[in-house]
C-alpha cells in the first residue's frame, strides 16, 4: 500500500489555507523556544478563543464553555466542554513542549585565561557535537529571593549579542578526529563562551583573586536583570540555537527551525483545538513538559496534574464523584501527538521503507513505538486504529502508518503509554520530521497542515 505525495492534490484554496497555517506555526515556533514561552504563547491565544482559567470558574460548566489550566508555568491543559457526561469519556490531544538542548548549571560563571563561560549540562538526547560553533541564544528566567521573576531571551533579535561554544580548529584536531563520535564533544565542553571584555578598575576585587572578566559580566547581568551573582541558583536558562524558523528548500515546500521535536505537534494541536467549535465529546489538548528526559517531575506526563484537572472539572459538571473521574479517563481517546523519524535518502541503511514516513504523504501514525522488540511501547489495539482510519478518512486527510527506523536499529517513546495506564485508547501520531534533535530540524508544510486537519478530524469524529 503506498500513500500518495498530497502536494499534487492540493485546489488553490488549500494552498492558501496551508500556507497560513504554515506561517502562523513559524511564528509560533520563533515566539516559543522553551516550555516556558510556550505556555505564555498558549495563554495568550487561548484566551482570546474565549478561555478561561479554571481557577476562576466557581459556577458549573455547560456544553460550549472553555477552560484551561496551568502548571508552574510549564504545562497547560485546556478544554471545551461537550455535550456528553464527562464520565464519557474525553478526545484527548496530547504533545510536549520541551526539546534537547543545554541548560545553565546553577554555579554556572567562571573565568579561565581572561574569558568568561557559563558551565553547562544538556538536557535530552543530543549529538554532542552538532551544537559546537553555532549561534546560540539564552532563554529562561531569573528568580530572586525577594519574590520577583526576571524573564530572559537574549540573541534573537537582530542587534542582540550570540554565544557559542567553541570547537578544537582542525589544524590540531588529529586526535580528536580519531575519537568516536559520542566522544568527538563531551559533555563537560559544552560550556557557553560568554565574555572576553575586563571591568574597568575595580577596586571591590582582591588584587591576588582579579577576575575582571567576569567582574564585567557580572556587572552587565546586574544593570540589565538586577541580578547578583547568587541568582544563577534560582534561575533556569536555557541555551538553544538563535534565529528563526526559515522556509527550506527553493520550493519552500519544507520549514527549518529548532525544537520542531515536538512543537510541531503541540501547535498544529493548538491550531485544531482554537478551531474546532460544538464538540459532541469534551475535546481537550494537553501540552507537557520533561517528555525528553522521561516524563518526570512535577510538570512531566507522570505528574497527577491532569488527573487533578479532570476531578475539578468533574466537580464543575457532573458533580463530585472518584467514580466519575475514573470512568472520564478510562472512556477518554487520545492522539499522543509526537513526531515520527522521516525517511532519508542520505541514510537508507537506517529505514524498512514499507514501514516508514514519508515527506509528503500526511499524518503520520506509529501503532507503537519503544524499542527491542517494542518495549517500553504503547501498542495501541486493532479496533481503535479502524476507528482512527475512519475519521481521518471523513474529512479527506492524508495519513500514513509507520515505524521509527529498522527493528534493532534504535528506537525511542513518547507519553502514550503513561496515558494508556489509564486505561484510554492511545495512539501516537504526528508529523515527519528529517534530523530530528538536531539543532535545526526539517518538515513538510504539508504534512504540518495535514496534522492540523487530522487533529480537528480526531477531534470531532472519534
Amino acid at each position: 500500500m503506498e500513500s500518495n505525495n498530497v502536494w499534487k492534490a492540493y485546489s488553490e484554496e488549500q494552498q492558501k489555507e496551508l500556507n497560513q497555517i504554515n506561517e502562523k506555526y513559524k511564528v509560533c515556533l520563533d515566539e516559543g523556544k522553551t516550555e516556558r514561552e510556550c505556555v505564555d504563547l498558549t495563554v495568550r491565544e487561548i484566551e482570546a478563543k474565549g478561555y478561561r482559567n479554571l481557577k476562576e470558574v466557581k459556577e458549573p460548566l455547560q456544553p460550549g464553555d472553555k477552560v484551561y489550566a496551568v502548571c508552574m508555568g510549564k504545562s497547560i491543559a485546556m478544554f471545551q466542554i461537550g455535550k456528553q457526561p464527562l464520565e464519557n469519556g474525553l478526545n484527548i490531544l496530547g504533545a510536549h513542549i520541551d526539546s534537547p538542548r543545554i541548560d545553565v548549571k546553577q554555579n554556572p560563571l567562571y573565568e579561565s585565561e581572561e574569558l568568561a563561560y557559563l558551565d553547562t549540562h544538556y538536557y535530552g538526547g543530543i549529538k554532542k557535537y552538532q551544537w559546537v560553533t553555532i549561534p546560540l541564544a539564552l532563554h529562561g528566567v531569573i528568580a530572586k529571593k525577594d519574590g520577583t521573576v526576571e524573564k530572559v531571551s537574549i540573541g534573537e533579535k537582530e542587534d542582540d549579542p550570540v554565544f557559542v561554544v567553541t570547537d578544537l580548529l582542525v589544524h590540531l584536531a588529529a586526535q580528536q578526529m580519531e575519537k568516536k563520535a559520542g566522544a568527538v564533544i563531551e559533555g563537560e565542553k559544552l560550556d557557553l563562551l560568554f565574555g572576553s571584555r575586563p571591568v574597568a578598575d575595580d577596586e571591590t576585587l582582591d588584587e591576588k583573586e582579579k577576575e575582571t572578566v567576569k567582574a564585567n559580566v557580572m556587572r552587565i547581568l546586574t544593570e540589565y536583570y538586577g541580578m547578583e551573582e547568587e541568582d544563577f541558583l534560582s534561575a533556569e536558562l536555557e541555551i538553544v540555537p538563535a534565529g528563526r524558523a526559515r522556509d527550506c528548500g527553493i520550493d519552500r515546500s519544507m520549514v527549518l527551525a529548532y525544537g520542531q521535536d515536538d512543537r510541531v505537534c503541540a501547535f498544529t494541536s493548538l491550531f485544531a483545538m482554537m478551531d474546532v467549535e460544538d464538540v459532541d465529546r469534551t475535546s481537550c489538548c494537553i501540552l507537557v513538559d520533561k517528555e525528553e528526559i522521561g516524563s518526570v517531575g512535577a510538570t512531566g506526563m507522570h505528574s497527577r496534574f491532569f488527573e487533578n484537572v479532570i476531578a475539578e472539572l468533574v466537580a464543575l459538571t457532573d458533580g463530585e464523584s472518584e467514580l466519575k473521574v475514573r470512568r472520564a479517563l478510562q472512556n477518554s481517546r487520545m492522539l499522543s501527538s509526537d513526531v515520527s523519524a522521516a525517511y532519508d535518502p542520505m541514510f537508507p541503511e537506517a529505514f524498512e521503507k514499507r514501514s516508514t514516513a514519508f515527506f509528503g504523504k500526511g499524518l503520520v501514525f506509529n501503532k507503537f513505538t519503544g524499542s527491542r522488540g517494542k518495549n517500553g511501547s504503547n501498542d495501541a489495539n486493532a479496533e481503535y486504529l479502524a476507528k482512527i482510519r475512519r475519521a481521518m478518512e471523513t474529512d479527506g486527510i492524508a495519513y500514513q502508518f509507520a515505524e521509527l527506523g529498522k527493528v534493532d536499529v534504535g528506537g525511542g517513546g513518547t507519553i502514550a503509554y503513561i496515558m494508556a495506564n489509564y486505561g484510554m485508547e492511545v495512539i501516537d501520531s504526528g508529523v515527519p520530521v528529517m534530523s530530528m534533535h538536531a539543532p535545526w530540524e526539517v518538515t513538510s508544510k504539508a504534512d504540518i497542515y495535514e496534522a492540523y486537519k487530522g487533529y480537528k478530524a480526531f477531534l470531532r469524529n472519534i
